[in-house]
């Protein structure tokens, strides 16, 4: 199955000039989402993980699966406002506009080992915020890990110094 397929592309949202890659259809096809979520289980089943940081909202889906197959403990970096408790934030900017996502100030002890997960990464604003809230609550980023990859935008430049792992690129499409 080629899951690059199962990505279904909205032209001009949520502004004139983005082509969005919708994962929503590929979540749709229970066996495209199985596979999905098999390779990803499959990549980090024998690495040292002790929690999966998901990035709001889509990350969820992925990181969850995640961290219930890998028996660990789920961390949701969520847009600022969302979280209950004390948190810490980042604020970055994104390929059409900018943005501030948060952390519990207790989601993360000193010297874990953090898998960040988000269905996609664009300018790398989102993930580099993400990749900052670890390392501030004394995490260590194991990977980082993407669904689809927009290379022409080179978010993979803003987390260079962090393993990366996607499982499908669009480029200039």
């Amino acid at each position: 199955m080629n899951l690059r397929d199962k990505i279904r592309t909205v032209p001009d949202w949520p502004i004139d000039g983005v082509m969005f890659r919708d994962i929503t259809t590929l979540l749709l096809d229970p066996e495209a989402f199985r596979e999905t979520c098999n390779i990803l289980y499959e990549r980090y089943k024998k690495m040292e993980i002790d929690k999966v940081v998901a990035i709001d909202a889509r990350g969820f889906i992925f990181g969850a699966v995640l961290a219930y197959k890998l028996d660990v403990g789920l961390v949701p970096v969520r847009k600022a406002g969302k979280l209950p408790y004390k948190t810490i934030r980042e604020s970055y900017t994104l390929e059409y506009g900018e943005n501030t996502v948060e952390m519990h100030i207790d989601a993360i002890e000193k010297n874990e080992k953090i898998l960040v997960v988000d269905d996609l990464i664009a300018t790398g604003g989102t993930i580099s915020a993400a990749t900052k809230l670890v390392e501030k609550l004394g995490g260590v980023v194991v990977e980082c890990v993407f669904l689809v990859e927009l290379p022409d935008l080179k978010g993979r430049e803003k987390i260079k110094n962090y393993n990366i792992f996607t499982l499908m690129e669009f480029e200039g499409e």
